[in-house]
């Protein structure tokens, strides 16, 4: 017996700073989509920890999240994700304490294993080099610590933030991050929009393992995609080349502003660059709307997602609107069926 569940779309934003403009603009424009994406009825809005990156403005994600937040009223605010070596986990419970406090039940803390920068930025972080990846489980627990209901005696509380229970979400482009993720009995939601090798042996691991736990009692994977939707294929394919550019430069070690569109990407790279970002990118769907529904319906049915997460890097404001708008329109015919014993 099956029955059919409408499978959520959600915004993934990295707050690009397009050439030529400011992250003072960058975040305007942020704001002004996440408005939008509330009105059309994305499920949740998550901003992403960058460090050193001209080109992406969300690096204080926590702060970000609070501006995006003060400035709507339902969607929920998170973090896709916080880079969880980087920081301290009772500062961060503290921040997303803090957070959940002031915007009640629209806060969701996304964890990364990953330091997200280059390792001269890593040690200007925290001024020191260890063995901070390595912790990584312990301190996603002890983060679970700190948003749980107080303990007798509990000698360091994080206030606010203890007994709030904010949901952590764990992220990843491998299998650790499914592992520990159904080890805990946490929500998973893998980065298949930059890191899509190994995204179907991860659900699987994901799912086949899960442990139940007090806050999750079944797994619920989610699936980050690149959409670019435009009234036309060839405008969509347009647009997308400021993504497939920003790839490139970061290939060759030159990571800047995100770049305007160009009509011929292959003008500007080698065949081994375009190689390594269709490689990188193929799980972006691109073109007009039927188009991309088409492709968002065949990812859906490929790993039977719960919900998918859109990134959206599009150089023009107004056609980045535009394009959330066309996927937005689509929900509807996002039908996941599942099997009922």
């Amino acid at each position: 017996m099956t029955s059919h569940q409408t499978v959520p779309l959600s915004v993934l934003d990295l707050a690009p700073v397009p050439q030529g403009a400011s992250p003072k603009e960058a975040f305007a424009s942020s704001l002004d989509l996440a408005q939008h994406a509330e009105k059309w009825g994305y499920q949740r809005y998550w901003l992403a920890e960058h460090h050193n990156m001209t080109g992406i403005a969300s690096a204080a994600t926590s702060v970000l999240i609070g501006y995006i937040a003060g400035g709507t009223k339902t969607i929920r605010l998170g973090s896709g994700g916080v880079m969880l070596p980087n920081h301290s986990p009772l500062v961060i419970a503290e921040q997303f304490g803090t957070l959940a406090t002031l915007y009640p039940d629209r806060i969701d803390l996304g964890l990364g294993r990953a330091p997200g920068t280059d390792q001269r930025t890593m040690i200007a972080l925290r001024r020191h080099l260890s063995s901070e990846v390595d912790n990584f489980p312990q301190d996603v627990q002890e983060l679970q610590h700190y948003f749980a209901d107080v303990q007798p005696g509990q000698p360091v509380q994080a206030v606010p933030g203890q007994g709030l229970h904010v949901p952590i979400w764990l992220l990843g482009s491998s299998l650790y991050s499914a592992q520990l993720s159904a080890s805990l009995g946490l929500p998973f939601a893998f980065a298949s929009h930059f890191a899509p090798d190994m995204l179907f042996q991860a659900l699987a691991v994901y799912r086949n393992n899960f442990r139940p736990s007090e806050q999750w009692q079944k797994p619920y994977a989610m699936v980050c995609v690149n959409a670019v939707a435009a009234d036309s294929d060839s405008d969509a394919r347009f647009l997308f080349s400021s993504i497939q550019q920003q790839f490139i430069n970061l290939r060759r070690g030159k990571p800047g502003p995100l770049p305007a569109p160009i009509e011929n990407i292959d003008s500007i790279c080698s065949p081994a660059d375009q190689f390594g970002v269709d490689q990188a990118l193929r799980m972006s769907v691109v073109g007009d709307k039927e188009k991309v529904r088409r492709g968002l319906l065949a990812l859906l049915r490929e790993t039977q997602a719960d919900e998918l997460m859109i990134n959206g890097q599009i150089f023009d404001h107004q056609a980045r609107l535009h394009s959330f708008e066309i996927v937005s329109q689509l929900q509807g015919d996002l039908i996941k069926e599942q099997r009922i014993d």
